[in-house]
């Protein structure tokens, strides 16, 4: 497949999503519409540095695909990151970005005939989000789909109130928010021992790993949750084939 062309987007909107969170919608102005699937990302050249490769950065579509020209990034002020210092003090509504895209394979199936396990970590959440919504809308059909999110406080939560409203609206989907360093009336810990325990229930008496339950792992967020759930995934007696990760290039 050929490379997307570099393109200019503007910036329309910055909302806050978190403290050090932010939401950016970005209007290309050259197209009628900006066509891409759920899951995939854009990669921004940012006037950083002169090396061309240590300007890009790439992030994950948190839209989903409505026929417009404009796609929403979800982006977290990083210790020391240039680009998101970058993007956090001097872009503002009005600004310009140049970017190419979308990209990306990290996208659903076809035919969603297995459950979907959604695992995710601070902003990993954001192509989670634009395939959920755009299952709902579109009337995809699904199994069972799982949506767990760690994060460390409540504060870090991420369309929180979103993701609780889509749940009692669609059919067969669980979200499942967990937090590692603070006490609430959810889920506490790691996103590891939820997945894990709600295969383990699932293929509770099955003789065989030919007769587990048929799932897909996707996974995003932080490199160590990655490493894990592949380890975890594997045990649970999955092929690697179930596992879906995004690589940026």
């Amino acid at each position: 497949m050929a490379a997307q062309p570099w393109r200019t987007g503007t910036i329309i909107r910055i909302e806050n999503e978190t403290y050090n969170t932010k939401r950016f919608f970005i209007k290309v102005n050259e197209l009628e519409s900006f066509d891409f699937k759920a899951g995939q990302f854009v990669t921004l050249d940012l006037p950083i540095n002169e090396q061309k490769n240590k300007r890009w950065r790439s992030y994950s579509i948190a839209s989903w695909p409505d026929g417009s020209n404009v796609f929403e990034l979800l982006i977290v002020l990083l210790e020391d990151g240039a680009g998101t210092t970058y993007l956090f003090n001097e872009v503002q509504a009005g600004s310009e970005l140049t970017f190419r895209g979308p990209q990306g394979v990290f996208t659903l199936p076809e035919n969603i005939d297995k459950d979907l396990f959604f695992i995710c970590t601070g902003t990993g959440v954001a192509p989670f989000r634009s395939m959920l919504n755009y299952m709902y809308l579109h009337s995809i059909p699904h199994k069972n789909l799982y949506l767990i999110f760690g994060c460390r406080t409540q504060k870090d939560l991420l369309y929180h109130e979103e993701m609780k409203a889509l749940e009692s609206k669609m059919k067969n989907f669980t979200y499942l928010p967990t937090l590692s360093r603070e006490e609430w009336d959810g889920h506490k810990g790691y996103v590891h021992s939820l997945y894990q325990e709600i295969c383990k229930k699932n293929n509770e008496g099955c003789e065989g790993l030919e007769n587990l339950r048929p799932a897909s792992f996707y996974l995003c967020g932080w490199k160590a949750m990655v490493d894990d759930a592949r380890k975890n995934v594997a045990a649970l007696g999955y092929d690697r084939k179930a596992l879906h990760l995004e690589l940026y290039g």
